[in-house]
């Protein structure tokens, strides 16, 4: 099984400043290789302290200086906020730089806030991503770039410095329903999903990326590459205790950044899921809503994980996980500490019994 972290650049916290929030990502990150995680993923997020990574492939860039095994993943690149020419030579160097260790992770982003901040309708979200997305991925396997598309017209280019090898396997798209979880598939792309709610209310999406995969390529999919806030401790009670209060704040806080109790995503073609969530929360108490993060989680003692792990991947077959740890305000040095025990308990126990 791929074991990941995910890094969210998030200031909830009051008495960091934004370089802290820096120093201790990198601090993760080379964590990880430490502890010999197979990745790094880095969101992209703007104008907000709900997230602060403007360029997660400038940050990865800086992780690649500092280690030597790591696979760089981008989680993701919110494609319509883009020129699809600078992604592809961006995601290039990054490539060569690291010795061929970039991954490159795709999205459309969810926050009208950061939409209108670029000038650009979020209801074009949906066109302008399936044209950049297969611009782009073209441009990685070919060395040309090209689109005759209403967005991105762009004359046939070649891209210099050119692709060292094929981002082939490379490749991930987030989805979060049913309905998005064709995109992956016909891109010939991994499904990347972020999960905030309890898995078995996931297996549709799984399902149906799986089956349209199978259909559109007939070979099997990759693994599917679930992301999720982690929080390990010895005693597993005191972690849930611990986590619950980090996780209650990141939870309002992605209500806020992302409007989810609002009324706009049912005027914004794409976004009809939202307009459901929209409708739920209003009628959930904030609580349960948070329990219900809590369980999604992967909060608990080292046992706990490895039989959370066990049954996450008896539930959903074979999947990755990049575990989120920090999160909510959570202070750095409790980050490093959960990590590390889950780096050195969990990790080689599900990698022993061979998940």
């Amino acid at each position: 099984m791929h074991v990941g972290i995910e890094l969210g650049f998030g200031n909830l916290h009051d008495d960091l400043t934004d370089e802290d929030v820096y120093a201790g990502s990198v601090r993760l990150a080379r964590l990880a290789e430490h502890l010999r995680f197979d990745s790094v993923w880095a969101v992209e997020h703007h104008f907000s302290n709900y997230s602060m990574c403007p360029d997660n492939i400038l940050f990865l860039t800086h992780v690649a200086a500092v280690t030597e095994r790591l696979l760089l993943a981008t989680g993701a690149v919110i494609l319509p906020w883009h020129d699809p020419v600078r992604v592809a030579e961006r995601m290039i160097m990054l490539d060569i730089l690291s010795g061929g260790r970039a991954v490159l992770g795709l999205g459309r982003g969810l926050s009208r806030s950061e939409y209108e901040a670029f000038r650009i309708p979020m209801g074009e979200s949906r066109g302008r991503f399936d044209e950049a997305a297969r611009m782009v991925i073209n441009a990685l396997e070919t060395g040309f770039i090209e689109g005759v598309g209403p967005f991105y017209p762009q004359p046939r280019a070649e891209l210099r410095p050119r692709p060292i090898r094929p981002f082939t396997d490379r490749v991930y798209c987030v989805a979060g329903s049913p309905g998005s979880a064709t995109v992956p598939a016909e891109l010939r792309a991994g499904l990347l999903t972020v999960v905030t709610k309890p898995l078995a209310e996931n297996l549709a999406v799984y399902r149906t990326y799986r089956d349209a995969f199978r259909a559109r390529h007939g070979t099997q999919p990759p693994p599917v590459m679930c992301v999720l806030n982690m929080y390990c401790a010895p005693d597993g009670q005191a972690a849930r205790e611990f986590a619950r209060v980090h996780l209650e704040r990141f939870y309002l806080a992605n209500v806020r950044h992302y409007e989810l109790t609002g009324a706009h995503f049912s005027g914004i073609p794409g976004y009809e899921q939202y307009a459901h969530t929209a409708r739920t929360l209003h009628d959930s108490p904030t609580d349960a809503e948070v329990d219900r993060y809590l369980e999604a989680s992967l909060v608990g003692s080292p046992d706990e994980l490895v039989a959370r792990i066990a049954g996450m991947r008896d539930l959903v077959g074979d999947l990755s996980i990049a575990v989120t740890p920090v999160y909510g305000g959570m202070p750095y040095a409790e980050a490093e500490a959960s990590l590390e025990l889950f780096g050195k308990e969990v990790l080689p126990e599900i990698r022993g019994q061979g998940f």
